[in-house]
């Protein structure tokens, strides 16, 4: 007699098999996007002609192109060997050309002498390659909403190649790490990548992309697709569903529109929501002589930063804690909740992590604070104190913290330690906003220790590497300085152990000092 095979059925197992096709047409079409993408690398032919040359001009100076004026007819199939006579030619004129300036006048001499199927086929490529990846995503997140039960399960994470730092994992990140430095630092390499977004560029801007409006435009689409993704997970969460709307208006419409339509106007521009010292050449000379300089729109744009940064950031803070910022305002959050999310759990809840964490981001903050004041003073003693010392602090800054810091390392390092590297161990804006949040406050995670049953899903899910559950078994309110107030070890609490909750400043502590977890 053959037995009777008894299926069970469990939530979700109907509607993973109706959008499983969709979901894997989906993830085969992002594929063949990035693929088309990553192969702009790769390929591409160039012809400098005068013409090229002329429509270097606002970015090269004329004497350098004029050193270039022995390239003019020459063809190339390979972007190695023109990026090559393009530095030969310009170290035999200029033998101190200093890096910066050689790859300056690469990218555009190389972008503007782009040529073949290539350029003539730009909108197609990106269709081809950036919207197709796009539509793929789009296919496999938006069957999400409709699958399953939403929230965060653990779903065999720790067994998945890609969120638990194995070779799918390893793949993405190394993919990241090198993205950025590429961007950062050899931005001529990437000519055709951007060259693909130039039909967007003249659209909005009505000039040439450069690799920072690349890196724009791919940074806000990734915010809005994966916020997307966030909303499907977390649709049974008022408050992260009105946290990821917020984080995707403020990257779409102050980071990335306004500021590329004032361009268009010729108007001093810069991210409305980027605070000091986040922003830590708001305070350089070229920077304060743009915006005083560029009339009374541009001196509103000074002034309103100096308010945002020095009254707005603590006030902001002492009524709701670094969450109105750090998880629905900032750029970098908003990639880390958006993007970062599969890997959050990857953060090392360590106590030798949590000590790491303490003397990086002070250290940077300090860093920060000496570069400032020798800013201002280099500023307002036109460069008498600390004369040329001001400009290599910082070039140093910049390289270290802004760019290999908070990019390569705070974003390439997320399939390997979290999401949130660069908010937790280095911006010092969220140094600031910890120590206003720590001491003075209305903002704290409440905790009801009688109803924990020590399932651990708060401590996992902890993008800032806090051990929330030794927190809620001994029944004390979390008002840890690194805290973003993300909300998830909230969502994840299968007991409602823990709350988001803005009480009177001197009632955070429900716990004797002796008692507290230092």
């Amino acid at each position: 007699m053959t037995p009777i095979q008894i299926t069970k059925s469990t939530p979700g197992n109907h509607e993973n098999n109706r959008f499983g096709a969709v979901k894997s047409g989906g993830l085969i079409l992002f594929l063949i996007g990035m693929v088309i993408f990553l192969s702009t690398l790769f390929r591409g032919d160039f012809k400098i002609t005068q013409q090229s040359l002329q429509q270097s001009g606002n970015k090269v100076s004329t004497a350098r192109l004029q050193n270039l004026q022995p390239l003019v007819g020459k063809f190339y199939t390979s972007k190695k060997r023109a990026l090559a006579e393009i530095r030969n030619t310009l170290r035999e004129a200029e033998p101190q050309i200093d890096a910066y300036n050689l790859g300056v006048a690469q990218f555009w001499v190389l972008k503007n002498a782009a040529a073949g199927v290539f350029k003539d086929q730009t909108v197609l490529y990106f269709f081809l390659s950036i919207i197709l990846a796009i539509v793929g995503g789009l296919l496999y997140i938006i069957p999400q909403f409709y699958e399953g039960l939403p929230g965060i399960k653990h779903n065999n994470i720790w067994f998945s190649s890609a969120m638990a730092r194995g070779a799918i994992g390893i793949t993405i990140g190394t993919l990241f790490i090198a993205f950025y430095i590429l961007l950062y630092w050899f931005p001529q390499y990437i000519v055709n990548m951007v060259l693909l977004v130039d039909p967007v560029s003249y659209f909005i801007r009505n000039m040439p992309a450069d690799q920072w409006f690349l890196y724009g435009f791919l940074y806000t689409l990734t915010i809005i697709v994966m916020g997307l993704r966030m909303l499907a997970k977390y649709r049974h969460s008022r408050y992260h569903i009105i946290r990821t709307f917020s984080i995707i208006f403020f990257q779409l419409i102050f980071a990335f529109l306004l500021p590329s339509l004032l361009e268009r106007l010729s108007m001093p521009s810069m991210d409305l929501k980027n605070a000091w010292p986040l922003n830590y050449y708001f305070f350089t000379d070229w920077n304060i002589n743009s915006l005083w300089g560029g009339g009374s729109f541009g001196q509103f744009l000074f002034i309103w930063g100096i308010i945002l940064s020095f009254a707005g950031v603590p006030l902001l803070t002492y009524f709701y804690g670094k969450r109105w910022y750090c998880s629905w305002v900032c750029g970098c959050g908003g990639l880390a909740e958006t993007l970062g999310d599969p890997f959050r759990h990857l953060s090392d809840k360590s106590l030798r992590a949590w000590k790491v964490e303490r003397i990086t981001i002070y250290s940077v903050l300090v860093f920060a604070l000496v570069m400032t004041f020798m800013q201002v003073v280099n500023y307002t003693s036109n460069g008498d104190i600390f004369g040329n010392y001001t400009w290599r602090v910082n070039q140093a800054y910049s390289f270290f913290i802004g760019a290999a810091f908070a990019g390569v390392v705070g974003t390439g390092f997320y399939p390997f330690m979290g999401n949130r590297v660069w908010c937790r161990f280095g911006c010092p804006l969220a140094a600031i906003l910890g120590i206003v949040q720590r001491f003075k406050s209305r903002f704290r995670i409440t905790t009801n220790g009688g109803q924990c049953i020590s399932c651990g899903n708060c401590s996992t899910y902890c993008e800032m590497g806090i051990d929330v559950r030794a927190y809620a078994q001994r029944g004390e309110n979390i008002v840890r300085a690194s805290c973003v107030g993300c909300g998830v070890c909230a969502a994840v609490c299968p007991r409602g152990v823990l709350r988001l909750e803005n009480g009177p400043a001197g009632n955070r502590f429900n716990l004797i000092k002796s008692d507290a977890i230092n």
